[in-house]
């Protein structure tokens, strides 16, 4: 008489099975997170002009290289960058903020190391030279109370080319007039498009320059854009709240 054990019968799924799937995906999860692009959504008007609230967009993370901030969780703690690649003057980047780790925020690369930077009646200066601006059509956006609102709207166009829309809804904001600022090495000035409504570099106690490590990539492409107005109960009204004109499009 044969006797034989059969601990697991053909085409049997074990618990084990299901533990090995699960952090198959969860490591491929990581990998992809840490090196090739993020998922964002934009909550803030700080870049209105080009981002709008409830912007979806990929971050590109392999654009500059890998830093200890590129890994989830901190669970990789080393110095400098691995395959470092140098930001463009007017690239979106997506950065932790130096006085608090635990935040990302999105703006735009004004000024590179060694830069002297300042801001005059609202107009961007590098390296004593006024940045070029075109003044456009206003801005027309809707407030959530669904007042309309307009604001000046400017075309800015960098040293190297880079051109792109920027907000001026406050004459003579708080960010309209300031001291020179000296990009140290290693480090960038960031600003946002919506100039009299965005926390940056200018206000160096909450942002200041962002060091080289402190970025996570560069966001590269706007996938899904919703007003979010809709409860998520009123499946109805959820065409109606997305952007259409606003999908799938390159930033």
């Amino acid at each position: 008489m044969q006797i034989a054990t059969l601990w697991r019968r053909p085409g049997m799924v074990t618990m084990w099975d299901t533990l090995g799937t699960v952090l198959l995906v969860i490591l491929i999860v990581i990998v992809f997170r840490s090196f090739v692009v993020l998922p964002y959504r934009i909550v803030s008007g700080s870049m209105m002009g080009t981002l709008y609230v409830g912007d979806f967009y990929y971050v590109s993370k392999f654009a500059y290289g890998y830093s200890q901030h590129s890994f989830p969780f901190g669970l990789v703690q080393f110095e400098g960058r691995v395959l470092a690649s140098q930001p463009q003057r007017g690239d979106i980047v997506v950065f932790r903020v130096p006085q608090d780790e635990r935040a990302d925020y999105i703006k735009r690369i004004i000024g590179l190391p060694g830069d002297r930077i300042q801001v005059i009646a609202g107009q961007v200066y590098i390296n004593g030279a006024v940045v070029d601006r075109e003044r456009i059509d206003d801005f027309i956006f809707d407030e959530v109370s669904g007042e309309e609102v307009r604001a000046r709207q400017y075309r800015e166009t960098l040293p190297n080319g880079a051109s792109y829309l920027t907000l001026d809804l406050t004459p003579n904001g708080p960010g309209d007039f300031t001291d020179v600022y000296v990009v140290p090495e290693g480090h960038y000035f960031m600003m946002g498009d919506n100039r009299d409504n965005s926390l940056d570099s200018r206000f160096e106690d909450a942002v200041g320059f962002v060091p080289f490590d402190n970025i996570l990539g560069r966001a590269e492409f706007r996938f899904f854009s919703t007003r979010g107005q809709a409860p998520f109960w009123q499946i109805w009204r959820w065409p109606g709240e997305i952007r259409w004109k606003r999908l799938f499009h390159a930033i």
